[in-house]
């Protein structure tokens, strides 16, 4: 592939719109022009998409980026082209996509923590691929990548860096789920807080990523799994998934409950909102010597309270969770494993097929809560 191709694409223009989306219409969907890859970069006809919070913290506003950004950080699809120097992938590969590329390079790479890749997280802000190119063209203009992947549209050119290879025999719907929601709901569980077996578990927010926290928290012998959120119909869903017991958000009793049910707390907390409010709930139900784990990503002007004194006698812990603490080549095979074995019900995460040109309306209903994950499909 020499020449750039047409690619029907979400191009976000305005940040902050009000709601709803679906008047204000800060997503454009239109046609693009996709760049050949450059060296070590691939082209992928992208088969699934999901609408992740992550997402939505853009087009609010919460997460500023660079302007126009062609959206989307949670998919797969499959390889079309490959650039130079591609070692690992060939055409027809299934693939999903990671939101972090690992350079391989730097001193977090190197100690094992990919998520934490200094090239990775420079590029992912400024709007380019790894390599600091970008691959999208509007009338002759560049046009700014999301974390690497922009997997909103039907042709997207990433690093080799930012996919997994993943077996042809799972739903390719069912494997955009891993590239974000699972590796960091699960991998908060598996990797950042390494939950003991018999552990006691809550999960505030019950989202995509929370319910991902909720099957890993019971696949890693959880004895006790508390869902919580401000919906019933999320609290319904976690029962289904295997929480033992679920409690509404804005409960006022909520904490003295759940601390009864668990006699005195739980020993992990795993916020997965994005939310100040969220994070102070999360510590506050924690038995002594217990690990809050937050994977959720609020305002960069937002701060949460604690009482010092607590944190210090009561010898708890504030971790933080990015990419599920996750090496993606290691751990979404895995994942997949045990979701193949009946252990990891990701498939029950999924909410709704819908097209990529209702994106905008997909975002008001991700906004009101009242949807688990999206899943946009492209024609493959």
């Amino acid at each position: 592939m020499n020449k750039s191709i047409k690619s029907r694409a979400a191009v976000l223009f305005d940040m902050g719109l009000p709601r709803p989306f679906s008047k204000s219409k800060p997503i454009k969907v239109i046609d693009i022009d996709v760049d050949p890859p450059g060296f070590d970069e691939v082209l992928v006809k992208v088969s699934a998409a999901g609408l992740c919070h992550s997402d939505l913290s853009v087009v609010n506003g919460n997460r500023p980026r660079a302007m126009p950004m062609v959206l989307g950080h949670e998919g797969s699809g499959v390889v079309a082209a490959i650039g130079e120097g591609v070692e690992n992938f060939k055409i027809g590969d299934h693939v999903v996509f990671v939101f972090v590329p690992s350079c391989g390079k730097c001193i977090p790479c190197k100690e094992g923590r990919p998520a934490l890749c200094d090239p990775g997280l420079a590029a992912g802000g400024a709007g380019t691929l790894l390599s600091g190119e970008k691959r999208f063209r509007l009338n002759g203009d560049f046009i700014n990548h999301q974390v690497g992947v922009s997997c909103f549209s039907e042709f997207t050119v990433v690093s080799s860096k930012s996919l997994v290879k993943v077996d042809q025999s799972l739903p390719l719907d069912e494997a955009a789920l891993f590239g974000c929601a699972v590796i960091t709901g699960a991998g908060a569980v598996f990797n950042t807080a390494k939950i003991r077996v018999g552990s006691t578990v809550a999960v505030v927010g019950l989202g995509g990523t929370g319910l991902a926290a909720l099957i890993g928290a019971k696949a890693a012998g959880a004895s006790k799994i508390i869902g919580i959120d401000l919906l019933e119909d999320k609290l319904h869903i976690a029962k289904q998934l295997g929480a033992n017991e679920v409690y509404k958000a804005d409960d006022p009793s909520l904490i003295e409950n759940l601390k009864n049910y668990t006699n005195g707390g739980v020993n992990f907390s795993f916020e997965c909102v994005g939310s100040e409010k969220a994070m102070e709930l999360a510590y506050k139900i924690l038995r002594r010597g217990g690990t809050t784990v937050s994977s959720g990503l609020s305002h960069p002007d937002k701060n949460f309270s604690i009482q010092h004194v607590d944190l210090v006698a009561g010898e708890k812990v504030i971790k933080g969770s990015f990419l599920g603490s996750c090496v993606p080549d290691r751990d979404i095979p895995a994942y997949i494993e045990l979701y193949k074995s009946g252990r990891l019900e990701v498939d029950r995460l999924m909410s709704d097929h819908i097209s990529l040109e209702i994106i905008n309306e997909g975002f008001d209903k991700l906004s009101e809560g009242s949807t688990v994950r999206q899943v946009i499909m492209f024609d493959n």
